[in-house]
């Protein structure tokens, strides 16, 4: 059985499963297709954690939460308002992102088919997209004023409207980072171009 708060994500941690991967994998599968498909919880940006036993009995825990950029200060919220929602949203509320490292650590430690396997069902969803459920519809439409000053407008809000539910999004350039990740592991997120 796989769980998580997408349906389409699920899916991707059962094909892994059915293909030979092991559990780890599947939660590693689900990990990158919730990226696709949940953005507003499940992307590259963040952190996590993940817990793992083995049949084994092996046990471990991966930390792999966000962290303050190295250029982050005491006291970098204040301000003369008083109000401190420049640590919630914007540039300077983002920190280091590890989801990809967390990932791919734990995968490489207790996966047991390759990465670009474990990763090809998130690709394809991005590549080929996926119909936008009535969840991801609300969401886009709750954030609609958030999203718009940045630069998931295009993808989020084309022509100034949110994206209604049953409309079919392809995300590229998410598609791109993936299989970059895929290819050469979770240095090409943290280094070089998609760094950059």
């Amino acid at each position: 059985m796989v769980v998580s708060d997408a349906r389409l994500a699920s899916d991707a941690g059962v094909e892994i499963l059915k293909s030979g991967g092991n559990a780890v994998d599947a939660a590693v599968a689900v990990g990158f297709a919730l990226a696709v498909v949940y953005p507003e919880a499940g992307n590259l940006g963040g952190g996590g954690f993940t817990v793992v036993r083995m049949a084994d009995g092996r046990v471990a825990a991966v930390d792999y939460r966000e962290t303050a950029p190295q250029g982050a200060t005491r006291d970098m919220f204040v301000s003369d308002t008083g109000t401190p929602r420049q640590s919630v949203v914007g540039p300077l509320a983002s920190g280091v992102p590890g989801s990809v490292a967390g990932l791919a650590a734990t995968h490489q430690r207790f996966g047991s088919i390759p990465l670009a396997r474990v990763m090809a069902p998130a690709i394809r969803l991005a590549e080929q997209g996926f119909v936008v459920d009535s969840g991801l519809a609300a969401s886009i439409v709750r954030h609609a004023r958030l999203i718009a000053r940045f630069a998931g407008a295009e993808v989020f809000l084309p022509s100034g409207k949110p994206l209604a539910a049953g409309t079919t999004l392809k995300l590229p350039a998410l598609a791109r980072t993936l299989r970059a990740i895929a290819d050469s592991g979770a240095a090409a997120f943290y280094s070089g171009q998609l760094s950059r």
